[in-house]
This record gives C-alpha cells, sequence and structure tokens, in this order.
C-alpha cells in the first residue's frame, strides 16, 4: 500500500471517529424526523400537482364530448338543409372531437390511477413519519435515562475513591480533637473560678449520697432492711458539734 493511499485511509479512519463522537442521538434523530417532514410536504405537493392534472384532463375531456355533440347539432342541420356534404365534414370534426375525448378519457383514467397510487403513498409515508416520532421519543428516553445512569455511576466511582473518605475520617478527628480541648478548656476554667474550698466541700457532699445509699433504699423497698436515715447537712453537724462545747468547758471547770 503507497503512502498517500495509507493516509488517505488514515484521514478517513480519523474523520469517521471524530463524526462517530459528534453524533447526538436526540439532535440526530430530530433531524432525521425534521427531514421526514419535509419529505412529506414535498410529497403533499406532488401529490396536489397530480391531482390538478388530473382536474385539468377530465376537464378537456368534458370539453371535447362537448364539441362532439356540437357538431353532431350541426351535421343535423346540414342535413335538414339538404346540405350534404356541409354535413359530411360537420360528422368529421364530430369524429376528430370524440378521438380526442376518448385520449382525454383514458389519459384522465391513467392520471386518477396515479393519483390513487401517490395517496397510498403518502398515507404510507404519513405512518412511517408518525412511527418514527414515536420510535425517537422512545430512543431519547432510553438515551436520557442511560444518560443519568452512567452519571449516576461515575458520582459513585468518584465516592469510592479511598482518598474522599480519608479525608471524612481525618475531619472527624480534628473535630473530636477540638471538642476535647474545648472541654478541657471548661473544665479548667471551673477549677480556676470561684471559691476552691467551697468547692471541695460541695464535691464531699456530694460524694457522701452514692451507690451505698441507693443499695439500703432498694433493700427497704424489697422490705430486706430498714430505710436508711437521712444524714444530716454540714451545717446541723457544725451547730450540733459546737453545742457541746460549753458541756465541755463545765467538766473541765469541775476537775479543776
Amino acid at each position: 500500500m503507497g503512502i498517500f493511499s495509507r493516509l488517505g485511509t488514515l484521514i478517513k479512519s480519523n474523520l469517521n471517529d471524530l463524526i462517530s463522537k459528534a453524533e447526538d442521538p436526540q439532535k440526530m434523530l430530530n433531524q432525521l424526523v425534521a427531514d421526514m417532514q419535509n419529505q412529506l410536504v414535498e410529497a403533499k405537493k406532488q401529490v396536489a400537482v397530480s391531482i390538478a392534472d388530473q382536474k385539468r384532463l377530465e376537464k378537456q375531456r368534458d370539453e371535447q364530448g362537448e364539441l362532439a355533440q356540437e357538431w353532431e347539432r350541426k351535421a343535423m342541420l346540414a342535413v335538414r338543409a339538404s346540405d350534404d356534404n356541409l354535413a359530411r365534414e360537420a360528422l368529421k370534426r364530430k369524429s376528430e372531437h370524440e378521438t380526442q375525448a376518448a385520449e382525454f378519457t383514458k389519459q384522465t383514467q391513467l392520471q386518477k390511477d396515479a393519483v390513487e397510487k401517490l395517496k397510498e403513498q403518502l398515507r404510507t409515508l404519513n405512518d412511517k413519519i408518525e412511527e418514527a416520532k414515536r420510535k425517537k421519543n422512545i430512543l431519547i428516553a432510553r438515551q436520557k435515562r442511560a444518560e443519568a445512569q452512567k452519571a449516576i455511576q461515575d458520582t459513585m466511582q468518584g465516592l469510592s475513591d479511598t482518598g474522599a473518605f480519608d479525608t471524612f475520617e481525618r475531619m472527624a478527628n480534628r473535630v473530636d480533637q477540638i471538642e476535647a480541648e474545648a472541654d478541657a478548656s471548661v473544665e479548667l476554667g471551673n477549677e480556676l473560678t470561684g471559691d476552691t474550698l467551697q468547692q471541695k466541700f460541695k464535691a464531699l457532699e456530694s460524694g457522701g449520697v452514692g451507690t451505698d445509699t441507693a443499695l439500703a433504699e432498694l433493700k427497704a423497698k424489697m422490705g430486706l432492711a430498714a430505710a436508711p436515715a437521712a444524714k444530716a447537712a454540714l451545717p446541723a453537724q457544725v451547730t450540733q458539734d459546737e453545742s457541746k462545747i460549753p458541756s465541755v468547758l463545765t467538766t473541765e471547770n469541775r476537775n479543776k
């Protein structure tokens, strides 16, 4: 194979590939249907012209028939006038018009048959165009559905990339770290603000009521032990301890 042949083949192959890639089914189908519609319009024009030709032939046939009748009338008039030569000429002209009328009748029938065939072809073409429209709509719907499925699949393939999920995991760990630092800051702020001694006593008081008290209440509810007595508050205990101070001092005075 010569270099020019190879070059020609290469150019054709590349052009065919470009054309195939550039072909959009929806646009191509719309264009095909539009071309069919134009062909239908042209076909209708041709059928209309054929019908007009048929009407014209029918008119000419009728005219020739009327002329034949007219010359027959004239021949009869010549016979009444005892002019046989004139009658012969009139009958000759009548025969000519009858021949023309017969020819027009024949052509009219042929044209009528052709018009019927054209009408049938026109109906067939119209049916094919309507079928093409229905197929076009179905094919376009299939194309759009396939494109949507392809877009979703491409998106899913993009999401299946571990890099995106690794980023999400890293960001989640980062948010956890920020939340932990925020909680630590709040806790540290609470420890550094307010009366520290008061906070320790509150912690001590809250620790006095724990699982032991809850267990004793549960046993009392089950009838296995008496209900635990409520512990006196810290200020009451302090008051009670302070009430003992005078008696202690009195005892010491007596010993002296």
